[in-house]
């Protein structure tokens, strides 16, 4: 066989906690295959690459059993791993390379992906005889190098980094230096995003949503910054990453990846029974992380958040292996920025109207994932009483802009009578 007759294709080696999970083909053409490695499918104390693959899951050992060959676009588990919008362009334009090209970023930003997954390419030399063999008349060949410096991959429209914090600084990560801290800049199209979105998550916390350390930054404490355009706003949002701990990558994944639904699909592919049945069926605390997803679905419907999409929910493996629900994070009052925005972003209960749903739509939730009413309603009540007893003077002393504590104050009161403020 000639070179000339074969398909030229770059390999990713992807590696979980430092096992070998296989490897990534990248064609010419676009295709794309994940091929999983031997040890990997036949060791039953594997650590969960998505929960499609966990031992326990339905058809885990079906699925994996065959490639996963994609079109352009990576496997929505991988696809996911990548940033959307503004984020996505600036690190497609920085490589030189088409913003669709998921194999071409997807390997620039293998060494700090969101979770624990590190993809690492491979020169010709380093892939396996018995991987080539299984795509026909294929050769490896070499990555072209990229000089570009500044690494990083956090899924999101808006402009926002993984940094690592220093004495009060916050610096990008780069190379094998992992970062510690999600930093949101201020946003070019909508006003005190950051101060809005801290308030927020303040206040859900206060109502007992599980939220990890936040913080509002000074822009200039951030260095090595890439020339974004950036308003007349003094402050960033800052969440600490909950999928690092001391540079040790802890695993996670969104519930675009679990239901195996592309970023475009977020918003109209599943409901909240479904994310519900998932979590209480499969997490290692079904029950108790069921009932943190109900207060933060009231949590969200309080606080005029339209964005609780698929990508806004993910699953933590702590411990490698067994799912649990993360802490919450992206919670920002959408409606302030969306004219006569009134409902959440996918169905409970059959409805998504803020100004519509009652405990019965709670209700009906519950019973169609297949959760107990009685489990769930007293953790409703708990995050109602501490809405209503700490929300209207703790929201004096946050520092969302006037005009936006203005509009969330009218929004609880034109909540049905269950869930008024």
């Amino acid at each position: 066989m000639s070179n000339r007759d074969a398909d030229e294709i770059n390999v990713l080696r992807l590696r979980l906690h430092g096992r070998l999970v296989g490897f990534l083909a990248g064609f010419q053409n676009g295709r794309n295959v994940l091929s999983f490695a031997d040890e990997f499918k036949s060791d039953a104390a594997r650590p969960t690459f998505s929960l499609i693959t966990h031992p326990e899951f339905p058809h885990s050992e079906k699925l994996m059993a065959e490639p996963w060959s994609c079109k352009h676009k990576l496997h929505p588990t991988l696809s996911n791993l990548l940033p959307e919008g503004s984020l996505r362009e600036l690190i497609a334009q920085g490589l030189k390379a088409h913003v669709d090209n998921e194999f071409h970023l997807f390997s620039y930003l293998g060494e700090d992906l969101p979770g624990a997954l590190v993809a690492e390419p491979l020169g010709p030399d380093e892939v396996p005889a018995s991987f080539l063999s299984a795509h026909g008349k294929a050769i490896a060949v070499k990555f072209e190098k990229v000089t570009r410096e500044n690494k990083f991959s956090l899924a999101g429209v808006q402009m926002k980094f993984s940094m690592k914090q220093k004495d009060g600084r916050y610096n990008l990560a780069k190379g094998d230096v992992l970062g510690d801290w999600i930093i949101k800049t201020p946003s070019t199209k909508h006003k005190d995003v950051p101060v809005n979105e801290f308030t927020a998550m303040t206040l859900a916390s206060m109502a007992g949503a599980d939220v990890p350390e936040i913080k509002l930054v000074e822009l200039d404490k951030l260095d090595n910054l890439p020339q974004i355009n950036l308003p007349d706003e003094q402050l960033a949002f800052a969440i600490k990453r909950f999928d690092r701990n001391n540079d040790q990558r802890i695993h996670m994944e969104d519930f675009a990846q679990v239901l195996v639904k592309y970023p475009h699909e977020k918003y109209n592919s599943a409901s909240y029974e479904q994310i519900a049945k998932i979590l209480y069926s499969f997490s290692g605390n079904g029950l108790a992380d069921t009932q943190q997803f109900a207060k933060r679905l009231l949590v969200n419907i309080l606080l005029a958040n339209g964005d609780a999409h698929l990508k806004n929910w993910s699953l933590l493996y702590s411990d490698q292996v067994t799912p649990r629900l993360s802490p919450a994070y992206d919670i920002v009052t959408t409606s302030v920025y969306i004219d006569n925005e009134r409902q959440y972003a996918l169905n409970l209960g059959k409805t998504k109207e803020w100004y519509d749903i009652t405990y019965a739509n709670f209700e009906a939730w519950a019973k169609r994932a297949g959760v107990p009413w009685r489990a769930i309603k007293p953790h409703l009540d708990d995050t109602m009483e501490k809405a209503r007893s700490l929300w209207p003077e703790g929201i004096k002393e946050l520092p969302m802009n006037d005009g936006h504590k203005d509009k969330l104050q009218t929004h609880w009161a034109n909540l049905q009578k269950d869930f008024r403020i």
